[in-house]
């Protein structure tokens, strides 16, 4: 080895000597792009927007499967045991900081001049993009950790100075300001490109997020009535109106429909999960999927349940020994494609992350609460809803409500509307735990359960390298 690395010195000494020589380089660049620099277009800018929204959601990460390993504690996905691990939320957490990064990094561009050269419209609308989506990763944040660390595009860098987590109140401050300028800066609609969030989108979010701060852990009560203008002003708008068939609403055709006001988006270039990942084994599935027998078991007998849930084949019900091993029901929402595109694996579903029914269901729930009772404007929304599920027919067993009702009546039917109408689509979660209902909602599993199950945990690896953050209650600290 010696030998070697002195024959070697004296061949590069040699080649030292020859008339073309060693002569000293000096590079000279002709760019060099950094994110201070990088953002001098608005195709650039929104290159960040689609790599934020692409951590969210891409073929094989993100919330691929529904987030059904995140969100499997509900009481809809099979198997949820309660038994909340102190890893369970690392790969969340990554994601949504990740896509906050690309924001930041672009509004911070904007906010320096370096798109001065454009119309001032075209540059507010790449605003009011950026603070919408910042909005909703710190929405989805504060309702899995609580009060978090808050970077905007005036932060320090993070890496270098180390920054403790805000509360709750103050998280939802900055979510309230950006959903705001959000409403204020983007379009009624993006006509040829309707994956982009419009200001109906702010608007629905912004209502579903005034919801949550009425209701634990802040149950500032204040916040039902700003929930029911905002939706309220959605439903009013004319933009958005149900899918007339409940077995339309999951359809690939009709993803950017009138009732999908904004969701996590797939296309050819761009795929979502493999969908055999929601089928049971007979069918050459993975499983995915599996659905609590007891929530199929609660689902009224409506049409609706055939659109959401899978639950025979052939004929024959998930408890025939033909299913076996796999004698569960299943989620149907996303295995509506074509036989050609599911034997070949190809899958361009959106996962909707607010849509009509949605918004509908929040003016009810806010209504009713902000009006100690269930007003008729209140009545008829969650009533166009229960009379979609119904087929729009009549069902002796699902029957309308009526302002007859009880406050804490009317709520707890709206709750169980969500549960049916939103069933894996990322939300029964939250509703059980701004309720404070994981426990009598999921009896299978209570010896599992603790009051700080209501917060994941923050990852440990973050926690070892910001000594300024603090662990949630019940998890461990490294």
């Amino acid at each position: 080895m010696k030998f070697q690395a002195i024959n070697l010195l004296v061949a590069i000494l040699f080649i030292c000597t020859i008339p073309v020589g060693c002569k000293k380089l000096v590079e000279k660049p002709i760019a060099v792009n950094t994110p201070e620099n990088f953002y001098q277009t608005p195709a650039q800018v929104e290159s960040a927007y689609a790599a934020a929204m692409n951590e969210l959601y891409t073929e094989w990460s993100g919330y691929n499967g529904a987030g059904n390993d995140l969100f499997i504690n509900d009481d809809q996905f099979f198997n949820g045991d309660l038994n909340i691990t102190s890893s369970h939320a690392d790969a969340a957490w990554a994601m949504h900081y990740g896509a906050i990064l690309n924001v930041n990094t672009a509004l911070k561009a904007i906010k320096n001049g370096n798109l001065s050269a454009f119309d001032s419209e075209v540059v507010d609308e790449l605003v009011g993009q950026g603070r919408f989506i910042r909005a909703y990763n710190y929405f989805t944040l504060v309702r899995m950790f609580g009060g978090v660390p808050l970077l905007t595009e005036d932060s320090p860098d993070p890496t270098i100075e180390s920054i403790g987590r805000s509360t709750v109140a103050e998280t939802y401050a900055l979510i309230e300001s950006d959903f705001l300028d959000a409403i204020a800066k983007l379009p009624d609609n993006w006509p040829d490109q309707p994956g982009k969030p419009a200001k109906g989108a702010a608007k629905s979010l912004l209502a579903k997020a005034y919801l949550t701060m009425a209701t634990a852990p802040l149950n500032e009560t204040s916040n039902y009535a700003k929930a029911a203008a905002l939706a309220d002003e959605v439903m009013q708008s004319g933009i958005y109106h149900l899918e007339e068939l409940v077995g339309d609403v999951f359809q690939d055709n009709h993803k950017y429909g009138p009732e999908m006001i904004w969701s996590l988006n797939a296309n050819d270039f761009d795929r979502a999960t493999d969908q055999h990942t929601y089928a049971p084994d007979f069918l050459g599935g993975w499983g995915g999927g599996k659905v609590e027998p007891a929530f199929e078991q609660s689902f009224p007998t409506q049409p609706r349940k055939k659109a959401y849930l899978f639950t025979e084949y052939n004929g024959l019900p998930y408890t025939d020994p033909s299913w076996s091993p796999d004698n569960y029901p299943f989620i149907q929402k996303y295995l509506n494609v074509s036989a050609e595109d599911y034997d070949r694996g190809k899958s361009v579903l959106n996962i909707p992350i607010i849509r009509y029914a949605d918004v509908l269901l929040i003016y009810a729930e806010a209504a009713n609460k902000a009006n100690s009772g269930p007003t008729q404007a209140a009545v008829d929304a969650i009533n166009l809803v229960r009379q979609r599920a119904n087929g729009n027919s009549n069902n002796p067993g699902y029957p309308d409500l009526t302002t007859a009702m009880s406050e804490n009546d009317f709520d707890d039917a709206v709750i169980q509307e969500r549960s049916f109408e939103l069933c894996f689509e990322m939300d029964r979660w939250f509703d059980l735990v701004r309720k404070r209902i994981v426990k009598e909602k999921n009896p299978t599993y209570q010896q599992n359960f603790t009051d700080d199950d209501y917060l994941f945990p923050i990852p440990e690896l973050d926690l070892r390298l910001n000594d300024k953050l603090v662990q949630n209650p019940g998890y461990p600290t490294p």
